[in-house]
């Protein structure tokens, strides 16, 4: 255990957020996404659900403010999940702003899914819980 480290941050987990670098994306999925057929480094954190996920990442990993839409989300067929109203407050919170989420096609958001530095499965059952985030950087 380490002081102010939300324990869901395992090591691999930590070490992955701090060798990501600038415009690096971090996808995280829930339980039905088919995380270990995209992800180039997967961590599972099963029975964690995405929005605890989000919260403990989010204390550690900086949005990008160069662009518009730091943060993605798959466009679902029957409107906007309320499962993303979460997400876009636990984005404001963290942030101090708000942050738009771009709604992408399932499977433009596969795609994005092979490219991104990792993935982290967790074991949210709550449908469309798969959030992208792009790195940004610290200023002083």
């Amino acid at each position: 255990m380490l002081k102010n480290i939300n324990p869901l941050l395992n090591g691999d987990l930590l070490a992955i957020l701090a060798d990501m670098g600038h415009g690096d994306e971090l996808v995280i999925v829930d339980a039905n996404f088919p995380a270990d057929a995209l992800a180039q480094r997967l961590v599972q954190l099963p029975g964690i659900s995405a929005t605890d996920t989000l919260d403990a990442v989010l204390g550690l990993l900086p949005l990008d403010d160069f662009v518009d839409t730091p943060a993605a989300a798959m466009d679902a067929p029957d409107g906007r999940p309320e499962l993303y109203t979460e997400f876009d407050r636990r984005l404001a919170q963290a942030e101090g702003r708000e942050i738009p989420i771009e709604l992408v096609d399932r499977f433009d958001f596969y795609d994005r899914t092979r490219q991104a530095y990792a993935v982290i499965a967790t074991g949210e059952r709550r449908l469309y819980g798969n959030i992208i985030l792009k790195k940004g950087v610290l200023r002083t």
